[in-house]
């Protein structure tokens, strides 16, 4: 049995909302010192009437249960101060303050593209997504998706069948398999990647989750691929995260008959970027290694260029806060920052800031 105050904890109390979540674990940091806080650090923080919630709050059998499926599906749950937290999801407005993975979410799949597309997807249009998620996974570069029927199921199934990673985020809980027929699709994703969740255990997949699931996509997608999509549909919605978050929209172009197509076509006059292969799409994002390349690079590392490698990020960062975070003497990251330029893998710009070389 668990006793220990957490996470699932604070979401099973009414009145602790997203936002208030947020402003608890920017004060508090973790669980327990949110409900061994006085009554007034509390109130001060989230009003007095989700203080007094929090604090006479007694764990039912239900939400029990829901620590022993985390334990049996190796569900991790992981707060957006957490070094697990993919880092690159924090720059997006709204980010959630806690996901809960199955599976694992590595730094590199920070190089990721997004595809979305309708459900009720044609035959050229499941057969696009999964060519296009296949050319994209022998790149080396993360297809995420919602694991939606049609053009989502199909964009995992070709990441996968390449050897490459793909994350499934949804719009219920991850002990949740929806739609209920990929439950075999979600344990190939979860052994090749990720499924995520900003949701509670147990969650159902209810139709308004579905709009606050695509930001997620977006968030954690360099770039957004819209395959085939009515005007009004969920990928459209999806876009339009893409666009808050300043991220590239490419679209396919389809069948002007098509009322499947109509959406993406709109895209397009709209200012979407029409592309007809992946290479287009590398092109405009500056990617230019295969999967191949990227690892035989890697493989010359030595332990301390991994180590500076994984606190790297396309997100510059300064030498000073890198040695900070390292704990490591600057002259020392300067060094292997220096040889890991020479190895193709390391960016410097202006200022002492580094990046990940994508090109």
């Amino acid at each position: 049995m668990y006793h220990d105050f957490g996470f699932i904890d604070l979401l099973s109390i009414d009145k602790v909302t997203e936002h208030r979540l947020f402003l608890l674990l920017e004060h508090f940091k973790e669980p327990t010192a949110i409900v061994n806080a006085r009554q007034q650090e509390l109130a001060a923080i989230v009003g007095q009437d989700t203080a007094h919630r929090i604090l006479t709050y007694k764990r039912e059998e239900t939400t029990e249960r829901k620590y022993e499926i985390c334990q049996n599906l190796l569900i991790d749950i992981i707060a957006y101060n957490s070094a697990k937290y993919p880092a690159w999801l924090r720059n997006i407005s709204q980010f959630p303050p806690v996901l809960f993975v199955r599976g694992t979410i590595k730094s590199d799949d920070e190089i990721s593209v997004g595809i979305v597309g309708t459900r009720g997807a044609t035959v050229y249009g499941k057969s696009i997504a999964e060519r296009f998620a296949g050319d994209f996974a022998r790149t080396g570069i993360t297809v995420v998706s919602g694991m939606a029927r049609g053009i989502d199921t199909m964009a995992h199934y070709g990441a996968i069948k390449n050897k490459g990673r793909t994350i499934a985020v949804l719009g219920c809980g991850v002990d949740r398999c929806y739609p209920p027929e990929n439950k075999t699709l979600m344990t190939k994703i979860i052994e090749n990647g990720a499924v995520v969740s900003e949701f509670n255990i147990g969650t159902p997949p209810l139709a308004h989750h579905f709009p606050r699931r695509n930001r997620i996509v977006s968030g954690l997608s360099k770039a957004i691929v819209a395959i085939e999509a009515k005007e009004k549909s969920g990928v459209m919605n999806t876009v339009n995260w893409a666009l808050d978050q300043n991220k590239d929209v490419f679209a396919i172009p389809g069948n002007i008959y098509s009322k499947a197509s109509s959406g993406t076509n709109r895209l397009i006059k709209d200012g979407a970027i029409p592309v007809t292969k992946v290479d287009e799409i590398l092109e405009s994002l500056g990617i230019r290694y295969t999967r191949q390349e990227k690892e035989v690079k890697k493989l010359t590392l030595n332990e301390t260029e991994i180590k500076v490698w994984d606190r790297l990020s396309v997100e510059p960062i300064y030498l000073d806060v890198l040695s900070d975070t390292l704990e490591e003497p600057t002259g020392s990251i300067l060094n292997t920052l220096l040889n890991l330029e020479i190895k193709g893998l390391v960016k410097q710009l202006p200022g002492m800031m580094f990046v990940r070389n994508i090109e």
